[in-house]
């Protein structure tokens, strides 16, 4: 392929925006797996970092996740294409390019390439002790987790804050009601869902961006591992980056790479583990002189790549770290109210979530959020089930259904009434009837077990005046209870529920 005769990258920034809209689409299917479960999964099983990451850690091989090989083998034959031409985090980082900053600044040093290949080795380093924590700085697990955790809940907040404006509007309403059923469960939940550290991952978005100011594609050339090791592998890809001997060395091929892997001292030749096939070398030649041409010879070692003692201290400071996360208090691991979807062990989840975030983004009613603390720093990011925020709709088993790696078993809805989260106790200091002697019944109403796990217990209550009258004292069959938490959500108590679920 050479330059002139095709604008090959006007056709790269096209590709770009139509995966872009492609990974929106296929973002929103997770609402209510409109598209079914193989569409809502397929970004989340294309990324080979979290399909090799999961493997190792779990010690399990998960079917889906080999359509993960796919990009290998498009990785194999032309190179780190994925970063440049389909990654969304790349795309979205192209929005902002900051050029004009980035030639007021000193220039990075290319020794900084080696974090992405050291933060590779930590990530399957701790994997093969069965932790995962590290695996949320993959670009796909960012994504998602961007979508659903921020950008999502604040279009939903502004979507919904529009809705009720113009409702007061008579002859808006026919128009707010189609367009609040054309985008209702689709793209927006069913009702006002509440999510958890919103700022986070907007935080995460922007930090990422403003890297951008140091360096044109910082996170890609510095940090990303998922672009480490498929840097790795572009080394042996078939199509290479070629330059012909009679470059004039015009030095325009350098200022338009976005990742400054051309390098005048080696004749503007480029690292194939750098190249994202972005093509602008391409069309900034005058004279046509760059091609890429099959060369199955593997590239040299570059100066940057890690040298055994960074990666020995890589390795030490990573089991150091584990060994810290093991031997640390037990509040996190051991909360009272850390509770886990249906179908999901503590354990076994964090051995297997590669902390995508599908399971929130998928729950009706905005029961699964964030985990920051409940868990300890071994569970950043994994699904904790807050019944104050939303329940866990006794028909629903959609948060299995899309687990890409069955760190939540997809359970049948029979298998799922009768999976405990956790276990229903009344706070008698809080609760309505026990502490202020009034009638209150909302948590046996709601118990949508045909049994009632909720029952109530007449007593006879004399006034001062002598008068009586019957109150309902309600009780918690805990043989019954299976944690659902709509009696902790629906508690008229403000603040804390005077009914909790708590972890068995």
């Amino acid at each position: 392929m050479r330059g002139k005769a095709f604008n090959w990258s006007q056709l790269r920034k096209s590709v770009q925006l139509l995966f872009l809209v492609l990974w929106l689409v296929l973002w929103t299917t997770t609402a209510s797996i409109t598209w079914g479960v193989a569409a809502a999964r397929l970004p989340v099983e294309l990324s080979p970092l979290l399909a090799l990451a999961q493997a190792i850690a779990s010690r399990t091989l998960t079917v889906g996740m080999l359509l993960s090989l796919a990009i290998i083998g498009l990785t194999l034959v032309i190179g780190r294409a994925w970063c440049g031409w389909v990654c969304p985090i790349g795309t979205l980082l192209d929005f902002f390019p900051f050029r004009s900053r980035i030639k007021a600044r000193k220039p990075i040093s290319d020794s900084w390439r080696a974090g992405k290949y050291l933060i590779l080795t930590a990530i399957l380093l701790a994997a093969l002790f069965g932790n995962l924590t590290l695996i949320l700085l993959d670009p796909i697990t960012l994504w998602v987790r961007i979508m659903t955790g921020g950008i999502g809940p604040a279009l939903n907040t502004a979507f919904t804050g529009f809705e009720r404006l113009l409702s007061n509007i008579p002859w808006m309403n026919s128009t707010l009601m189609w367009l609040d059923q054309a985008l209702r469960p689709e793209i927006f939940p069913l009702g006002v869902v509440g999510a958890r550290y919103v700022w986070l991952p907007t935080l995460i978005l922007i930090g990422m961006i403003a890297l951008n100011i140091l360096a044109e594609r910082f996170w890609c050339r510095y940090l990303c591992p998922l672009g480490g090791l498929l840097g790795l592998i572009s080394r042996i890809a078939l199509f290479k980056r070629k330059v012909d001997g009679d470059c004039l060395a015009c030095t325009r091929c350098e200022s338009a790479c976005p990742t400054g892997t051309i390098d005048p001292d080696r004749g503007y030749a480029s690292d194939p583990a750098e190249c994202t096939l972005c093509m602008d070398c391409l069309r900034s030649c005058p004279t046509s002189h760059i091609k890429f041409s099959p060369d199955w010879r593997p590239s040299g070692k570059m100066v940057y790549d890690p040298g055994r003692r960074q990666v020995l201290l890589t390795g030490a400071i990573t089991l150091t770290g584990l060994a810290v996360l093991e031997t640390k208090p037990a509040e996190g691991k051991g909360s009272n109210f850390l509770l886990r979807p249906p179908g999901a062990e503590n354990e076994d989840l964090l051995s297997k979530c590669v902390r995508c975030g599908l399971c929130m983004r998928t729950c009706p009613t905005g029961a699964l959020q964030t985990s920051i603390s409940e868990s300890g720093l071994e569970g950043v990011f994994t699904p904790a089930f807050i019944p104050r925020t939303g329940y866990c709709l006794y028909t629903c088993n959609q948060c299995g259904s899309i687990c890409p790696v069955q760190a939540i078993l997809p359970l049948s809805l029979e298998e799922k009434h009768a999976w405990v989260i956790g276990e229903a106790f009344i706070d008698e200091n809080r609760c309505i009837p026990w502490a202020d002697g009034t009638t209150c019944i909302v948590c046996e109403e709601m118990c949508p077990l045909p049994e009632k796990a909720i029952t109530l217990e007449d007593r006879a209550i004399i006034n001062p005046d002598g008068s009586t009258f019957t109150l309902k004292l309600p009780h918690v069959n805990r043989n019954k209870c299976i944690g659902c938490g709509i009696c902790e959500y629906k508690c008229p108590r403000s603040g804390e529920s005077a009914i909790r679920v708590h972890r068995i």
